[in-house]
């Protein structure tokens, strides 16, 4: 290396270092990792901005709680009762409509509970439960948990009556979830996303979807500096704004797997 040559990349490393240090913490849900559309989508938004973004990525339930001590700087997830009751208990806000997909149970090819011909989720979860056929359970506080806990309450079953028979509980994210459910020919609540970035199908088929009660809708929530005063707050604020805005919302929509869209940007839509 010339004199130069390391002259001029020493008088580079401060502004590499602080390029380095522009960066954020995203607590989010497994499945928008595991769906590849963070991937997808970040990279544009660092490009942009020189922000980068730090994805942990857990079940909603674990992501909140994250973010309830203030170890992201950013949250977003897909449980809208839990992110109503963490802006009202302070901890950051607004919530910010981003996107939405939908739930879809999957199972077996056999169909050995005969959900398949069925438009409505509740009906097949009663027909799961009533056949006593094996189903794959997150059990770990995610949005898809809470989502899958809800629709078993609508469908009046207590499947925890089943926990260590029928009904049995990973504790895990959306993909070893899928990978049980293949492994046991059993049914699960799955998001399409996931589903469609999912390889190891094996017997697992689509067999109840497109009930308005699958939908799955994904929110984005800033950490209040004013309970975490560490927290990135400019910055995150950038990333929903920029999540929000015409530039994400394109990449959102842009994202497809065999020209599939996974999920569908409704930033503009009040909810």
């Amino acid at each position: 290396m010339t004199r130069r040559s390391l002259l001029l990349s020493l008088l580079a490393m401060p502004a590499t270092a602080q390029a380095q240090d522009r960066f954020i913490t995203l607590a989010s849900t497994t499945s928008t990792e595991q769906s590849g559309l963070f991937g997808h989508i970040l990279p544009a938004f660092t490009r942009e901005t020189g922000i980068a973004v730090r994805v942990v990525a857990l079940g909603t339930g674990q992501a909140l709680d994250v973010g309830r001590r203030g170890d992201a700087d950013a949250l977003l997830v897909h449980d809208r009762a839990a992110e109503d009751r963490f802006v009202a208990e302070g901890f950051g806000g607004p919530r910010r409509q981003v996107m939405y997909n939908d739930f879809i149970l999957v199972g077996p090819a056999a169909d050995p509970a005969r959900i398949g011909e069925l438009g409505d989720v509740a009906e097949a979860l009663r027909r799961i439960a009533a056949a006593g056929a094996p189903f794959v359970s997150r059990g770990d506080r995610s949005g898809t948990h809470a989502a899958e806990l809800r629709l078993w309450r609508l469908a009046g079953v207590d499947p925890l009556a089943g926990r260590g028979g029928w009904y049995r509980e990973v504790g895990q994210g959306m993909g070893p979830a899928l990978n049980a459910a293949a492994a046991q020919d059993a049914y699960l609540l799955a998001d399409r996303g996931t589903w469609l970035a999912f390889r190891n199908r094996q017997s697992l088929t689509i067999l109840a979807a497109g009930d308005a009660r699958l939908l799955n809708q994904y929110g984005a929530i800033a950490v209040s500096p004013q309970r975490h005063p560490h927290v990135k707050a400019a910055e995150a604020q950038r990333f929903i704004d920029w999540l929000c805005g015409p530039a994400g919302q394109a990449a959102i929509t842009g994202y497809r797997i065999n020209d599939e869209q996974l999920f569908f940007a409704n930033a503009a839509t009040r909810g």
